[in-house]
């Protein structure tokens, strides 16, 4: 495999330490393979909300698998999830179940174009949306993580109709509307930006741009995939109350099996085959042990509201506890939170955008994720990374992870 794991940030590269390997995990921890114990804040970089291996979510994918694994035919359990999906995102008026978050968002901008008949795209420096060609255009995650924001294999064709614009920054978008008028499709956003750390629209940025949109004929595209039932059950577009044209999924509606969707209004979805001309197939989509696990989970998400209301608790438990220690030391740090999503980032400076976020000292936060690690706190390895908690995680657990930063950053900026 290469540099011997299956997705990039895995490998450490950014930390200088080698992987863990996983063997079990259970509620808010996970175990490596030599034994050693971990309070967990990657939850699977975001499905597990309930915390690992839920007894409702094991018992549901156990049912399906009696039944048979995989059928290429439709099932009663897509339709399921489907109902749970359009009632909960009332901008999903239509939705089209896909294997993961980044067939998500290709097939939705390869809807966009077709619709408005127009080829460019507007995406956000530091959004990443998965590694279809359009997207690895100053992308966040783990492209920052490797300094490799314009992937080589992109073809200067792809990159020539992806224009990028600054997050939180409408002058940046006006002026690439102006600029290119009558040429663009969509706009593509991370409602709440998680990939190059959490960083949370500011004023009025979603709005605006949704104005802006239904002024020029481009279509509005919420990538949702991290905060699609995370920061809320309707999402970050029912937190900040913006309806997007075109929503796309994944993470939690997979229930931490491989899964995603994308959705959005009537007219627009009615044109992916069979309905339309818009071609996008896929042999596993709407897979039942994937739909049975997103059901389950979304049906507990949804039976108990205040779930979101304890999580936002137990966020802002943490995030007072670490700003504490970073007042008491006067530390040049910044947390930036949303409910249950957060990034240290190591900079003086707020974090407001792309351009802020790569002002972190990458050395110092390798120094800190190894020495978390070695108080058994398991963190995303890199700096531009969300972390997640889940309803799993108990007031001990962060009790223990605030009292290990507190040692951990008096010992680096000692």
């Amino acid at each position: 495999m290469p540099g011997g794991v299956n997705s990039p940030v895995r490998a450490f590269r950014m930390v200088a330490g080698s992987p863990l390997f996983i063997e079990k995990a259970k509620g808010s921890h996970i175990w490596d393979v030599d034994g050693n114990k971990y309070v967990d804040y990657v939850c699977s970089w975001g499905p597990f909300i309930l915390g690992h291996a839920h007894p409702r979510v094991l018992q549901a994918i156990r049912k399906a698998v009696s039944q048979g694994t995989s059928f290429g035919a439709p099932t009663e359990i897509e339709g399921k999830l489907a109902e749970i999906i359009t009632k909960g995102i009332p901008s999903i008026e239509m939705v089209r179940m896909v294997n993961s978050g980044t067939e998500a968002t290709m097939s939705a901008l390869r809807l966009a174009r077709a619709f408005t008949q127009r080829s460019k795209l507007i995406k956000f420096e530091g959004c990443y949306h998965g590694h279809a060609d359009s997207f690895l255009i100053k992308a966040g995650s783990g492209a920052t993580t490797f300094g490799v924001p314009d992937s080589p294999g992109v073809p200067p064709s792809s990159a020539r109709d992806t224009l990028t614009a600054r997050y939180n920054d409408l002058d940046s978008v006006k002026h690439l509307l102006t600029r290119h008028r009558g040429e663009i499709s969509a706009v593509i956003v991370e409602p709440v930006a998680g990939n190059m750390g959490v960083v949370p629209p500011e004023g009025e940025f979603l709005q605006t741009l949704r104005d802006l949109c239904s002024q020029e004929g481009i279509l509005l595209i919420f990538d949702e995939v991290i905060t699609g039932f995370r920061v809320a059950f309707g999402g970050a577009q029912q937190l900040y109350g913006v309806r997007p044209d075109l929503t796309t999924l994944g993470k939690i509606i997979g229930g931490g099996l491989p899964g995603g969707a994308y959705g959005g209004r009537k007219d627009i979805m009615e044109m992916a085959a069979p309905s339309g001309p818009v071609y996008q197939a896929g042999t596993l989509s709407g897979n039942p042990l994937a739909m049975a696990a997103g059901v389950e989970t979304l049906k507990m998400l949804s039976e108990r509201k205040s779930l979101y209301i304890e999580l936002e608790r137990k966020g802002k438990l943490l995030a007072d506890g670490i700003e504490e220690i970073m007042r008491s030391f006067s530390l040049p740090l910044q947390l930036n939170r949303i409910g249950s999503m957060f990034t240290l980032f190591f900079t003086k400076e707020k974090v407001v955008d792309y351009k802020r976020a790569k002002l972190s000292d990458t050395k110092l936060f390798a120094e800190y994720f190894r020495e978390m690690l070695h108080r058994g706190i398991y963190l995303p390895p890199s700096q531009f990374e969300a972390a997640f908690l889940s309803i799993a995680h108990t007031e001990r657990e962060i009790e223990k992870t605030i009292v290990s930063h507190e040692q951990v950053l008096k010992k680096i900026f000692s």
